[in-house]
């Protein structure tokens, strides 16, 4: 049992439980999520399964776009609704132009600090372990990019926008960070992500129909390595060639750079490479 899944992650639960669910469903204990989505979240969460887990680290890395709700007026210890508020503004209304204004200066290559309320792990402790217990520590700026930041609707006191972002970029704080920069406070009201670097939303399979499937033994669900990266297709016929790959070494390939599925001379799947300067190097072996 292996390849990678786009599933629909619904609000209510956490990334964890869905890999609970799959594990149970697909029996199979090498599963894995590609980037954590809080329960309140929805959208987008892909998973790769068996030896597709050696890929989480590449798709972790993709940029994602989410929409997200807000409301200002007031601040919770989470960032988020499911929080406690810890702070409230008399300024709990601005205007479409002055939100605009707002937005426009956090989109590009900008700093944010992690909420306490996160995964993050500082010296072998998880800050929401901490922050359960009343503690707050500094955390260090991290710099992320936002790719774009636009507003889908706003009635003075709450909207949604859409943003595009990079691995590491919490919602909940960009939203508490515009709150600030208003003179004011900003809550996350809904998340959804929409996208995984090319994985859309539309394309997500929920997980009532990953069940309905594998009570019926269909694993169509279930797409494989090679056909989830559209990299372009390369063969080694050579068999020296094929040794060093299969080794870990690089070869001489003169091709354009860029990364490849490679394939033996009887188009079996190999693994994944990148190519530079016609030098090609194996990153996943399958």
């Amino acid at each position: 049992m292996e390849g990678i899944i786009n599933i629909n992650k619904p609000s209510g639960i956490t990334s964890f439980d869905v890999i609970r669910i799959l594990r149970k469903l697909l029996k199979e204990k090498r599963i894995g999520h590609t980037g954590t989505l809080d329960p309140l979240a929805q959208g987008v969460l892909i998973v790769c399964v068996g030896k597709a887990t050696k890929l989480v680290q590449d798709i972790e890395g993709y940029s994602k776009v989410y929409l997200a709700g807000f409301e200002l007026g007031y601040q919770t210890d989470t960032y988020d609704i499911e929080g406690n508020t810890i702070n409230t503004s008399d300024k709990n209304t601005v205007s479409i132009d002055e939100l605009e204004i707002v937005t426009k200066k956090f989109v590009g290559d900008i700093e944010q600090i992690p909420p306490m309320y996160s995964a993050l792990k500082v010296n072998g402790q998880k800050l929401y372990e901490l922050a359960r217990q009343g503690i707050e520590i500094e955390r260090k700026a991290r710099a992320i990019t936002i790719d774009f930041l636009e507003i889908v609707n706003f009635d003075g006191k709450k909207g949604i926008i859409r943003c595009g972002v990079s691995k590491g970029t919490y919602i909940r704080s960009l939203i508490n960070d515009i709150g600030e920069a208003l003179g004011t406070f900003a809550t996350m009201t809904s998340l959804v992500r929409e996208s995984v670097g090319d994985i859309k939303l539309e394309n997500a399979v929920s997980l009532d129909k990953i069940e309905s499937c594998c009570n019926n033994e269909d694993y169509s669900f279930l797409v494989s390595v090679e056909n989830f990266f559209e990299y372009p297709k390369l063969t080694l016929n050579n068999e020296k060639e094929l040794k060093l790959f299969l080794n870990g070494n690089t070869v001489r390939f003169t091709t354009s750079d860029g990364k490849y599925r490679v394939y033996n001379n009887e188009d079996s799947f190999l693994g994944l490479a990148i190519v530079g300067n016609n030098l090609l190097k194996g990153y996943k072996f399958f």
